[in-house]
């Protein structure tokens, strides 16, 4: 039997084929027909938001191998359900809640946690791509997911009040605007800023008081030439909460090994004291110790 996510990839890719723009571009010209219900498109009256998320993100990632451009990548799916899962044991309590991704690109990461979180948040999108922005848009009324998207650099002034929850797969390397970069803590005093320290500080500013911040971070994170300014920059206005390795099978090699960080912004006057969550997650294909990492995340997370 074919699946609704097979369904769905087979039809953009169908239409890609047909089409003489861009595999990205076709990707938003077939979400656009099947919106306005110019398809023949058949699914089951059960399909899901992650269904048709999943079989999105299939023809996206055939589109971004046709891409020149470098920095059309994609948060991996275990990842991003991972994250999701996080970011909804610590919004337990809240009925409703904003959400913001300040490097979405496609708004892969952001729609996997707002699926996990089952029509509770209301997200909001930044990302300077066009291409990137149409595509995550389109994709967003089809999961009737509301989302608001701000289309510019993240590290300029963002237009968007403090949010209760921030994911991000951060962009890695220098950020090339060093006039801008001054107005952060996190700009060194000699050479350029890290741009994923910057967006650290960015989401920090736009967190609301014991708001969280889950971001995806290189793992050298703590061994870089500037990490002794984000120290400085975390102890005085951060509450370290987790650091979760993963495991390496998800990236290419071990230079590009990441890790979930997790921080808190403090309520004005009070810090955070309890103890920092250092763990490692097991290999995701042994399901029994994938359970028992994933108590253990909820027993954390239900500490608050």
């Amino acid at each position: 039997m074919v699946t609704n996510t097979e369904k769905i990839f087979t039809f953009i890719d169908q239409f890609a084929a047909e089409n003489d723009d861009i595999y990205l571009e076709s990707v938003i010209l077939a979400c656009n027909a099947w919106l306005s219900g110019e398809t023949d498109l058949q699914l089951t009256e059960d399909v899901t938001k992650e269904e048709i998320r999943r079989g999105i993100q299939l023809a996206v990632l055939k589109g971004m191998k046709e891409s020149a451009q470098p920095h059309h990548q994609m948060t991996p799916d275990a990842i991003g359900m991972l994250i999701g899962h996080i970011g909804t044991g610590l919004m337990k309590g809240y009925d409703q809640i904003t959400l913001m991704d300040p490097a979405a690109g496609t708004g892969n990461l952001l729609f996997t946690v707002m699926n996990a979180m089952d029509g509770k948040a209301n997200g909001k999108s930044v990302e300077i791509d066009d291409l990137l922005v149409r595509l995550s848009a389109v994709v967003a009324e089809l999961l009737e997911q509301p989302v608001e998207f701000f289309v510019q650099d993240a590290l300029r002034p963002l237009m968007i009040d403090p949010v209760d929850l921030v994911v991000a797969d951060l962009p890695v390397g220098y950020y090339p605007d060093d006039e801008n970069a001054l107005n952060y803590q996190l700009m060194p005093a000699e050479g350029h800023a890290y741009a994923h320290h910057l967006f650290i500080e960015q989401s920090m500013n736009h967190l609301k008081e014991k708001g969280y911040g889950i971001f995806l971070v290189p793992a050298f994170l703590f061994e870089s030439e500037q990490s002794d300014v984000l120290h400085r920059y975390l102890k005085k206005n951060a509450d370290i909460r987790a650091v979760i390795q993963l495991p390496a099978s998800l990236f290419k090699s071990e230079a590009h090994a990441k890790s979930i960080f997790i921080l808190q912004k403090p309520a004005v006057g009070a810090r955070i004291t309890k103890d920092v969550l250092l763990t490692k997650v097991p290999d995701m294909k042994n399901k029994q110790a994938m359970s028992s990492f994933l108590q253990q995340l909820d027993a954390w997370t239900e500490e608050g």
